[in-house]
């Protein structure tokens, strides 16, 4: 078995899920004992929201980077950036290790593309929304992506911030989320893409209607397919 390298912390909330994902996954496939070997190098939440907000790409490079070049030399065999919205610099991070990035929004294609959907809805923070790193690497795929109007984004965004990242989940918010996931089907989406990993923990299936890809557990789920392969 190899070593999965989680940069978690962004938010811890999730990263409770990474980790009880890899080591349930492991255990049904291997059975017994088995649980997985995973290297956490957990960053500063406080200082990604802070550079996130401000802009300053280059200095959550510099965290981001040097938390996986560590984690590399602590001996891990795959990366993944526990974060929808840190895919925006997925690439930077690419070049400065020696082992393979698992993607996210790759994790998610392969998932949304065995359910015959080519048209999805995407929530999350409105850099995952709004920017083009994740659109484009999902068209790379033959999927096309909706985001909601102006609005729906406010809404989602300040609710990942002000509530889900702070371990706050609110029912209302929950219905707020699905409404705006019934407006997006009607518009042609397929489904919903949790793209940001503390929605997940807001929402899941049995809530929608349509069918909603969980991305931490795609994303644990390919580096488990990476690391027992």
């Amino acid at each position: 078995m190899k070593t999965i390298g989680l940069i978690g912390g962004i938010t811890w909330h999730s990263s409770l899920d990474y980790y009880r994902f890899f080591n349930q996954m492991v255990n049904e496939r291997l059975g017994g004992d088995n649980s997985a070997k995973i290297i956490l190098n957990s960053v500063n939440y406080g200082d990604i929201k802070r550079l996130t907000q401000a802009g300053n790409w280059a200095g959550i490079t510099d965290i981001i980077g040097g938390a996986a070049k560590k984690a590399v030399m602590a001996g891990a065999d795959c990366i993944l950036l526990g974060a929808n919205t840190m895919h925006h610099i997925a690439d930077e991070v690419q070049a400065m290790i020696s082992v393979p990035l698992i993607h996210i929004a790759d994790a998610t294609a392969k998932a949304i593309t065995e359910q015959g959907i080519s048209t999805i809805a995407l929530l999350g923070t409105k850099y995952t929304m709004q920017f083009e790193f994740y659109k484009k690497r999902l068209l790379t795929h033959g999927i096309q992506t909706l985001i909601p109007d102006e609005a729906g984004v406010e809404y989602v965004n300040k609710s990942i911030y002000e509530e889900l990242g702070k371990g706050i989940f609110l029912p209302e918010t929950r219905q707020g989320f699905l409404d705006i996931i019934a407006q997006l089907a009607g518009q042609g989406a397929g489904g919903a893409i949790l793209g940001c990993t503390e929605i997940p923990l807001l929402i899941k299936q049995e809530h929608s209607p349509v069918p909603v890809f969980d991305t931490t557990f795609l994303h644990a789920k390919a580096a488990l397919d990476f690391v027992l392969e």
